[in-house]
């Protein structure tokens, strides 16, 4: 109730108890299905963009929705399906034409969404194989190849990087250019998209062959 309160009033009910205030025995039922409510919406990721959707609306004096379509969520289930989503969005100003480098761009932060923790090793931790500066070396390698009007070949310049993902140059550049409209669903290797579908009582693994493809 102190998250949702951060954003929304709440009700009467949810302030007095967030004061530390008594609450009567014949409320404590409204107040638990209240909470159970507030907790589905803070988990929930369409109830967190429409919010925030309406919320940058309003600021952009914006009478229909703020962005072109609904949001897109897939699970990326190893190194190779997040180093290559991260690529793809680093990029897009680039490809937009609106930046001249992703570190130049205001519309990434060119971050990492695990820590880059160096080279595999046996009981490494949880990260990314390679390091930050590899990665941003690979983006910027990459940036030239894409960009029509730069020289450039990753097959001549090929960073150890790819070669830890398993994943070919002209795979590479294929993935980094069209991403989202590669991929509708969960990526990874086949061990894990087999495993994450199962997980999820489906029968039918969705983008197999693309991914079988492509990453590699």
């Amino acid at each position: 109730m102190q998250r949702w309160h951060q954003f929304f009033k709440g009700t009467l009910l949810t302030q007095q108890y967030c004061r530390g205030e008594v609450i009567a025995e014949y409320l404590q039922q409204t107040l638990e299905e209240t909470v159970a409510r507030y907790r589905d919406r803070l988990m929930d990721i369409s109830w967190f963009m429409r919010i925030l959707n309406e919320s940058i609306a309003r600021q952009a004096n914006c009478t229909g929705r703020f962005w072109e379509g609904r949001f897109k969520s897939q699970a990326l289930l190893d190194e190779a399906a997040l180093a290559a989503c991260m690529a793809y969005v680093d990029l897009n100003p680039v490809r937009a034409k609106i930046a001249q480098s992703p570190e130049s761009s205001d519309y990434t932060s060119v971050k990492q969404l695990l820590p880059f923790v160096g080279n595999p090793r046996k009981e490494m931790p949880k990260g990314l194989p390679f390091e930050l500066n590899d990665y941003l070396a690979l983006i910027e390698l990459t940036g030239r190849c894409i960009r029509a009007d730069k020289a450039g070949y990753i097959e001549q310049n090929q960073p150890a990087i790819l070669a830890r993902l398993n994943i070919s140059p002209e795979n590479w550049l294929t993935l980094t250019k069209g991403f989202r409209k590669l991929f509708h669903g969960a990526v990874g290797h086949e061990n894990v998209l087999t495993e994450y579908y199962q997980h999820q009582g489906f029968k039918r693994r969705q983008n197999l062959s693309c991914c079988e493809k492509l990453l590699a």
